[in-house]
């Protein structure tokens, strides 16, 4: 709606995690380079964590990128589920046949296909996003994938990816083992106040033009302030600045416009006291964003689901498709044939009958008036000829 106005070729601060506009900030670019070298060395087990909207996603969207050929890739997104379908849904992302298997069946199947690929020079990697929301029991059996192996190598690296109290359950005595298998930790935080300004303009260059707006002097600061350094709220206050100012038809973002739009997304009485004092200026309560932050997460990570299913369900609607079509075909087939034997029948009924009243005609021509009254065939003889 506003790219044309402020000469953008995209909207810049869209929610939707996109590589391409990874601002690499000291924590990002730390997390970055830790799970590169985690991958890269064959670690059995990487944890990202950070704090809702930080940016994980976007982290594990550039590392996808990066990989070739050689990586096996299965990436979970819904965690809300149980042990057997955790380990249902690993095989099922690396192409395996899930339908009526038992878990001991499951596992074996898995540890083949990994031995296969193995032998292939390629390498399996699970990426399990939410991670925060697995229990205590679902966490032990993915640590003992980890006990898939080779005799010279790991069969399976695993990236746990989630919010900071997924750290919480991992720091539980009874999952002690796999916190001792955990070789590469990144915790990623959020932007400094500076960060916070070059991200800005970081995403509005990548949208094709960096000084589409002109900020006055605390406008960055009240930004920082009610986002708390997270991207994903820096995105959501910036994208409805970005579409204010188009309806305004302005370029120039005052600290009071500033503050009425932050304050219409966050709902929050503490903008009114920033607008009559900058100097007072309170970090955001975090309760009320941060939980409709995440029930937002939760709803795109359930989008992502699907379409990353997408293609499969197109194939089966189109086999569903195809196999009504062979269904509709062999019926209209049948209803032919059917009426091709009914008008058989009709022919044959008629010509018995022709030939039949012609026979009772003849039969009857000898016979006088009384004769005819009472003969049996009278009735069908009346018919014939009414």
């Amino acid at each position: 709606m506003y790219t044309e106005f402020f000469k953008l070729k995209v909207k810049p601060f869209e929610l939707l995690p996109n590589p391409e506009f990874l601002y690499q900030s000291r924590s990002h670019k730390k997390a970055l380079n830790y799970l590169k070298y985690g991958l890269h060395e064959r670690a059995g087990f990487i944890l990202l964590t950070g704090e809702v909207g930080s940016g994980k996603t976007t982290i594990v969207r550039n590392i996808i990128g990066e990989m070739g050929n050689d990586v096996a890739l299965s990436m979970l997104f819904n965690t809300k589920v149980s042990n057997k379908q955790v380990l249902a849904m690993i095989n099922e992302d690396f192409g395996l046949n899930v339908i009526g298997k038992d878990k001991i069946t499951l596992l074996r199947n898995l540890n083949d296909f990994l031995l296969g690929i193995h032998a292939q020079k390629r390498r399996a990697v699970v990426i399990i996003d939410e991670a925060q929301n697995l229990s205590a029991s679902a966490l032990e059996e993915i640590r003992l994938l980890s006990n898939l192996e080779a005799t010279d190598a790991k069969l399976l690296q695993i990236v746990l990816v989630g919010q900071p109290e997924l750290k919480k359950t991992i720091a539980r005595y009874e999952l002690r083992q796999l916190r001792q298998r955990i070789s590469v930790h990144s915790q990623i935080d959020p932007l400094t106040r500076n960060e916070t300004e070059d991200y800005i303009y970081y995403r509005l260059e990548k949208a094709g033009n960096r000084s589409a707006l002109s900020w006055c002097e605390g406008t960055f600061d009240v930004l920082f302030k009610y986002s708390q350094g997270l991207p994903r709220l820096i995105n959501v206050f910036c994208d409805f600045i970005l579409l204010a100012a188009c309806v305004e038809g302005t370029t120039e973002l005052s600290l009071e416009f500033v503050q009425d739009v932050i304050s219409d997304v966050a709902w929050d009485k503490h903008v009114t006291e920033c607008a009559e004092d900058p100097s007072a200026i309170k970090a955001l309560p975090r309760q009320s964003l941060v939980e409709r932050l995440s029930a937002y997460e939760q709803k795109m990570a359930a989008l992502e689901v699907l379409l990353s299913h997408r293609d499969e369900i197109d194939r089966e609607l189109m086999a569903h498709k195809e196999m009504l079509n062979e269904i509709l075909k062999v019926q209209e087939k049948g209803f032919r044939r059917m009426e091709e034997g009914l008008e058989r029948t009709r022919h044959h009924l008629e010509m018995y009958l022709t030939g039949f009243a012609a026979k009772e005609i003849e039969d009857l021509k000898d016979s006088d008036v009384e004769s005819l009254e009472e003969h049996p065939s009278k009735g069908l003889l009346s018919k014939l000829f009414s």
